[in-house]
């Protein structure tokens, strides 16, 4: 099992109303993933509640193997879904790690 953790973070310049409007789609968009893309056997988006951090959102999903992963990231579906967000970013970081 692969455990896929993915962290972004918004431009600071994006007004609270139009960020928690953009997070809310890309969760919508992420959670409805699985029924088109079947590798991926969990998957949970969340929202950073503590504002000393600077992260603003959480993707955590789970996969048989960094293979899964891979074909995950360049699936059309899930390409859609990140490039939406992409705009919005000032930061992302990704570990994938065996459990």
């Amino acid at each position: 099992m692969v455990k896929h953790i993915v962290l972004f973070q918004l431009k600071k310049e994006l007004p609270e109303n139009e960020k928690q409007a953009i997070m809310e789609r890309f969760r919508a968009g992420i959670m409805a993933l699985p029924a088109v893309i079947p590798i991926i056997r969990r998957i949970e988006v969340g929202f950073n509640t503590n504002s000393d951090e600077g992260w603003d959102i959480c993707l955590n999903g789970d996969f048989d193997s960094l293979d899964d992963v891979r074909t995950y990231s360049a699936d059309p579906a899930h390409q859609a879904v990140a490039g939406a967000l992409k705009p919005h970013l000032s930061g992302r970081s990704c570990v994938d790690y065996d459990c």
